[in-house]
């Protein structure tokens, strides 16, 4: 009967005590290790929590989870043009991550969607500073150290507003448009052959110094310029010739 009366006593307080549990049961939060919560109560930014735990924190406030992991991402193969107006196909491997969560959240729409565009955008803008090749120039195929760091540092200046580091940035894939390919290639071929003969030539043309200076120095030796002319010429064959003799 005591317990019976006692029931209907606190029985209208069952509701209010339910709410005040829900209350205070909705301020509690699990944060997994390299993780945060941007924590917003009734649409003002109350703060950022980022100890990994079992944590409590403002009753009924909406807590956004923002991963805080490194992230690889890769580029499509992207068409552009280099700095001669050659058609190219170029992509990057993208290494960020998130170090503020708060500018990641508020700052822009989508932080990946975000990364990925300025992405694009960096990569297209670099290949149009740059030619494809070069002997004498900073090139995207012959310093594709440079071309990394210099693309770190463009994505990083993009990125600062949506509190995203950049940790390294790499070419993934160069290469010449397909419907170029085929006449770049040749011309690679042409120039590397000017290079090799020119090389051949260039060291014919060293030891033939040392042989006429060898007979120069040696008294007992006597030729003519006619001689020498004939001893050059054939040396310069032997030595160009793409037959071994």
């Amino acid at each position: 009967v005591v317990v019976g009366v006692a029931a209907l006593l606190l029985w209208p307080l069952a509701i209010p005590i339910g709410i005040i549990g829900l209350i205070f049961l909705s301020g509690f939060t699990i944060i997994q290790p390299n993780e945060a919560r941007v924590i917003t109560f009734f649409g003002r930014y109350v703060g950022t929590l980022r100890q990994s735990g079992f944590l409590y924190t403002v009753p009924f406030s909406n807590k956004r989870r923002v991963p805080l992991k490194l992230v690889n991402f890769t580029t499509d193969h992207l068409k552009v043009n280099d700095r001669n107006g050659n058609p190219i196909e170029i992509g990057a491997v993208v290494v960020w991550r998130v170090t503020d969560a708060a500018q990641a959240t508020f700052n822009v729409d989508d932080y990946k969607t975000f990364v990925a565009n300025q992405s694009d955008i960096a990569i297209r803008a670099l290949a149009a500073h740059y030619p494809y090749d070069s002997e004498t120039e900073t090139s995207l195929r012959g310093n594709i150290d440079e071309i990394a760091v210099q693309l770190q540092e463009t994505l990083q200046t993009k990125l600062a507003i949506a509190g995203i580091h950049v940790d390294e940035t790499r070419l993934s894939h160069l290469a010449y448009a397909s419907e170029i390919a085929g006449a770049m290639l040749k011309r690679q071929q042409a120039v590397a052959i000017f290079q090799a003969r020119r090389y051949m030539v260039e060291n014919a043309l060293a030891i033939i110094d040392e042989v006429m200076a060898h007979f120069d120095q040696n008294s007992g030796v006597s030729i003519s310029d006619d001689k020498k002319a004939d001893l050059i010429n054939s040396l310069l064959v032997v030595m160009t010739s793409e037959k071994e003799s």
